[in-house]
């Protein structure tokens, strides 16, 4: 999902303004950014080593702090309170993270994130090594928090200055396929390393991982901002040009509302009652078989996208994310270990085919100095459903019960994924061109 400002332009929706041709195998103003080969640049090679290492230890993250807290407090409910206490600073802090993206060199913005990140998770660590009162976790999980959410923006907006051309979608398909990897071996790592060592030293593995990103990072060296004019905007001004910008792009801002339906429902049935209906269907071991077949497909598609290109994209990507929905109507029919499955697996098939085609036609469309910006209008719109989802889904099965929630949920899914393409200028995007 994306957004972008408002600026005085002629393009037509889905038309990026004119930049400077390029020829396909030169470095770009010494970032060493090559359009047809992201891995030949050594800048990308830097930024893709710190990647992989630091979302090897956000998918470490998630179990680590679970059993960690658990091992000081023997309570959920303080479970849900740190967890909380990152998530909300996470979301309100990605539009401010746009706007110091798109102001600011974004290399400088990753290194500095990562490393306030890894210092701030490394006091985590040590707070659950020497059982400290878990209120102490709350300030600096909302710090990570902070610097998660300052971290997205820049993220998304870093890789037009390190690729181009078609080799926007090899880099998004290169990275999410490390991201899908890293989903399927890191849980299983952090479960042996917790179980061996315990929540607190996984935490300090994933502080350690932060750290080293922030090295590699510190590897990329982009061109230096032109000077600012006397009279150009403050930060604020430049975010109200991203909202104008996201706000009158309807290709973008249908997206990003089908996904905070789609988030919504998602969120709150696959994650809070998928385990529940599993304990009573499945079982523990069938659920774990259904979630790694779903990161199965999910690496599966990022293989194969990075070779496959389709001149307007965005009709079969949303077309088929009808499917990501089918998963949770099966969780409310009942269906046995098998079909959930095969189910799952297709959902992680086309949802990861839609992320990188998103993620291509934001870095074709939308102008590079505003992309951090309507990218963070995009991401905390699409996200902030999540926590009205998680909440009101136990409500809603309390009162309709478990299965009902899950079909409907399902079919409202489904439906979101549809919406967007009613509009025209969405439908007639292309991503097989360069980016002049």
């Amino acid at each position: 999902m994306a957004g972008w400002p408002l600026v005085p332009e002629t393009d037509t929706p889905g038309k990026r303004e004119p930049e400077p041709p390029e020829d396909d195998a030169t470095a770009v103003s010494g970032t060493g950014r090559t359009a047809e080969r992201p891995l030949r640049s050594p800048a990308f090679r830097w930024f893709f080593l710190g990647r992989s290492i630091s979302m090897t230890g956000n998918a470490m993250s998630p179990i680590a702090l679970a059993f960690g807290v658990l091992e000081v407090t023997d309570s959920a409910a303080w479970l849900s309170v740190v967890t909380s206490a990152a998530m909300v600073p996470m979301i309100a802090t990605m539009v401010l993270g746009g706007g110091i993206a798109d102001r600011y060199r974004r290399d400088t913005v990753l290194r500095l994130t990562s490393l306030g990140a890894g210092l701030s998770q490394a006091g985590v660590a040590a707070l659950l090594l020497t059982h400290r009162d878990p209120v102490l976790l709350l300030p600096l999980c909302a710090l990570n928090g902070v610097f998660q959410g300052l971290t997205t923006p820049a993220l998304r907006g870093i890789v037009p200055n390190l690729a181009a051309g078609r080799g926007l979608q090899q880099a998004s398909s290169l990275l999410a396929s490390v991201r899908n990897t890293t989903r399927i071996l890191g849980p299983a790592a952090a479960g042996l390393l917790t179980s061996f060592a315990g929540g607190g030293w996984t935490i300090a593995a994933d502080a350690a991982t932060f750290l080293v990103a922030a090295v590699c990072f510190a590897r990329i060296s982009l061109p230096a901002l032109p000077p600012r004019a006397e009279d150009a905007p403050t930060m604020f001004g430049e975010l109200r040009q991203g909202w104008q910008y996201f706000s009158s792009r309807p290709w973008i801002w249908t997206v990003t509302l089908a996904f905070a339906l789609f988030n919504a429902a998602h969120m709150g049935i696959w994650q809070i009652l998928g385990p529940v209906i599993a304990h009573d269907t499945i079982g523990a071991r069938g659920w774990g078989l259904v979630l790694s077949a779903r990161g199965t497909g999910a690496l599966l598609a990022t293989v194969v996208m990075v070779r496959l290109t389709v001149r307007r994209p965005m009709v079969p990507a949303l077309s088929s994310m009808t499917l990501a929905a089918v998963p949770m109507i099966l969780l409310g029919t009942g269906a046995d270990t098998l079909w959930l499955a095969t189910a799952a697996f297709v959902s992680g098939v086309v949802a990861e085919v839609f992320t990188v085609v998103w993620e291509t036609v934001n870095y074709t469309h939308i102008p590079e100095r505003l992309i951090s910006r309507v990218g963070a209008y995009d991401e905390c719109l699409s996200f902030a459903s999540i926590p009205l989802g998680q909440l009101s889904t136990p409500l809603l099965a309390a009162a309709f019960g478990t299965a009902a929630v899950a079909v409907a949920g399902g079919g409202v899914a489904a439906v979101a994924m549809l919406l967007p393409l009613l509009v025209r200028s969405l439908r007639r995007l292309e991503v097989n061109r360069g980016s002049g």
